[in-house]
């Protein structure tokens, strides 16, 4: 039987009301630094919503807790998105775990055969990774997203880890660059 995801679950994420309020809550359990970025619609291409063309907006801020990387997603904007779908507006809650896959076209396909719809697809501008959110809410309680393996995106998460590592609570909200 093929595995889940022929890649490893690398992030797990949680939508949140209110971003800086989350990350003190993080970070008072000792994990941290967070880094933050707003994501605005041009920072993606071909971007899908249940099928349809749809911008996506949000501020994130990520952190790593030992081999697991932590993603705060705070949606923007007024449009329908996926976060929304399996977390309600002023609610906090974990929403998925991110797979790296080699070929994102065969692990939609074959969560598409088992039944699995895709609730949102996009790629970072300027011809960068390649990103799919399935709804698998139903059967796993929580959504997964899928992402090309990047270089330029894998260095951007050793960074974040690299600055977890021994740690000293200095400098806990950052920007991420």
């Amino acid at each position: 039987m093929k595995q889940f995801a022929s890649g490893h679950a690398m992030q797990s994420a949680w939508v949140v009301d209110d971003l800086d309020a989350a990350v003190d809550a993080w970070l008072k359990v000792g994990i941290g630094p967070f880094f933050f970025v707003e994501y605005t619609p041009e920072l993606f291409e071909n971007s899908t919503y249940r099928g349809s063309p749809s911008p996506i907006s949000m501020k994130i801020a990520l952190a790593q807790a030992g081999d697991m990387q932590i993603e705060l997603i705070e949606p923007t904007g007024e449009q329908k998105n996926i976060y929304r779908d399996t977390v309600p507006e002023g609610k906090t809650a974990f929403h998925h775990l991110c797979y790296w896959t080699d070929d994102i076209d065969a692990e939609i396909a074959s969560l598409v055969d088992q039944g699995y719809e895709v609730a949102a697809t996009g790629q970072v501008a300027g011809g960068g990774a390649t990103f799919a959110y399935v709804d698998t809410s139903p059967v796993l309680g929580h959504m997964t997203e899928l992402l090309t393996y990047s270089d330029d995106i894998k260095g951007l998460f050793d960074m974040v880890a690299a600055a977890s590592v021994d740690w000293d609570g200095t400098d806990p909200k950052r920007p991420l660059a």
